[in-house]
């Protein structure tokens, strides 16, 4: 078992989850800099370099944040993060994900997720995500993965106005009976 850290390296053998360096701006703004990428998530102007900026910031305030690699290119595909863990009630959330257009259709996301889930129940006992409440394409991920839809919260972004989100849980338990 991994040690418990909320940015333990982790791979399969198609990709690498690296933890987010402060060097790593220019590469993910790479992939973040087009506007499709963001047409669904709640701030819809995080394609351009200062919103991204502020993005890219909170990311690595968390110190849960990825960059998701390729691991035969290893070229940058996108990004995400565990945050806002609670040992009162041992759980996690996993979010602040995106990938770039080429990458969406190839089951990326759900291998990504399964390293994920994978890892952090070995810690935690529920996982939680935080889904934009207009974002179909992450909702329809989310009932794929198992995940139960739980409620409407208003979300606290790192320097951005606070978004209605859609909350989904996944329970260790419900996670190993699939």
């Amino acid at each position: 078992m991994i040690p418990f850290s909320i940015q333990a390296p982790l791979e399969n053998s198609k990709i690498r989850l690296v933890p987010l360096q402060d060097n790593d701006f220019e590469r993910l703004f790479a992939v973040a800099n087009d506007p499709k990428v963001w047409e669904q998530h709640p701030n819809k102007d995080r394609y351009k370099r200062h919103v991204f900026e502020n993005f890219f910031e909170g990311a690595v305030i968390s110190k849960g944040a990825y960059l998701i690699q390729d691991k035969l290119s290893d070229e940058i595909l996108g990004s995400t993060r565990f945050y806002n863990y609670s040992s009162d009630d041992n759980s996690i959330f996993i979010g602040y994900t995106f990938y770039g257009t080429k990458t969406w259709g190839t089951g990326i996301n759900p291998q990504v997720k399964k390293m994920m889930l994978d890892y952090i129940f070995d810690h935690v006992d529920t996982v939680y995500f935080h889904v934009g409440n207009n974002n179909e394409r992450s909702k329809k991920a989310m009932e794929r993965l198992g995940a139960q839809k739980i409620a409407l919260e208003e979300v606290a972004y790192h320097g951005e106005p606070n978004r209605i989100n859609v909350l989904y849980a996944i329970r260790k338990d419900d996670y190993y009976k699939v």
